[in-house]
């Protein structure tokens, strides 16, 4: 690593430290997302979706970048790391610092209108929902589930916020299930792994297509790849060198001995 460009890609695994869980790693409960089918083509699972995002998004905002962003982002100050690809929706590799950072599944702070594209800050669609629904406790309406996992039990009567440009359906601008990656947002992140010279993964299992797709690119170009993850992971067959280990720590060290 000492000399090269390094490009990363990061997983859930960056960022349990800051008190987001990982959904995919070894031991976390099973889930049944939010498909983009199903959002669009229900008022009520539209309604469902807000309500547990809503409180879902009051645990993101609070939360803080670790020790393993802010390294990321000194290695990149310094030089040795050219950019980040995350798999990640919580904004906090640019929260921590780093500038050139490719979020492939988008962002939770920001909000789309899927019919007219206008965009708008999370916080904003926030505080409106909030506004339109003075009478109702979104948090007695949902409950935790024992593995994890919220449940709603009521919302008929919760109303969510629309585009003001043209009344059109919001949605938090990240892929959900059943959606494509952005081909542009690809051609990035593809673009920094041509550039680099060493491929890092840390803290995905790379269960996740898009992020397979990158560690072949990496292969092909016979770049040593080092995967960064407690428990097995998808990329451990091709990497020159797996460590099992907590990401923060570990990219902790690297920086430190890189000299950042």
């Amino acid at each position: 690593m000492r000399g090269a460009r390094i490009a990363v890609l990061t997983g859930a695994g960056v960022s349990t430290d800051s008190g987001i869980p990982d959904y995919r790693g070894e031991g976390a409960p099973a889930r049944t997302p939010m498909t983009v089918q199903r959002f669009l083509a229900s008022e009520e699972a539209r309604k469902r979706y807000w309500a547990g995002s809503h409180l879902g998004w009051r645990h993101f905002g609070a939360a803080r970048p670790n020790a393993g962003h802010h390294a990321l982002a000194s290695l990149e100050a310094a030089g040795a790391v050219a950019g980040v690809v995350t798999q990640n929706v919580d904004g906090l590799h640019r929260r921590a610092g780093s500038r050139h950072v490719v979020e492939l599944h988008g962002g939770m702070d920001r909000v789309v209108c899927l019919d007219c594209g206008q965009h708008y800050a999370r916080q904003a669609i926030a505080e409106e929902l909030t506004l339109l629904n003075p009478g109702m406790d979104l948090e007695q309406a949902i409950r935790q589930a024992p593995d994890g996992d919220v449940v709603v039990d009521d919302v008929e009567s919760m109303v969510i916020p629309v585009c003001t440009v043209c009344g059109g359906i919001l949605k938090p601008d990240v892929v959900f299930f059943g959606e494509f990656v952005p081909v542009p947002t690809f051609q990035a992140a593809a673009s920094l792994v041509a550039g680099a010279d060493v491929f890092l993964v840390a803290g995905s299992s790379l269960v996740v297509n898009s992020g397979v797709r990158l560690i072949e690119q990496a292969r092909r170009r016979r770049l040593p790849i080092i995967v960064v993850n407690r428990g097995v992971t998808k990329g451990d067959s091709r990497a020159a060198v797996k460590i099992d280990a907590g990401a923060s720590e570990t990219l902790t060290a690297f920086a430190e001995a890189l000299g950042s």
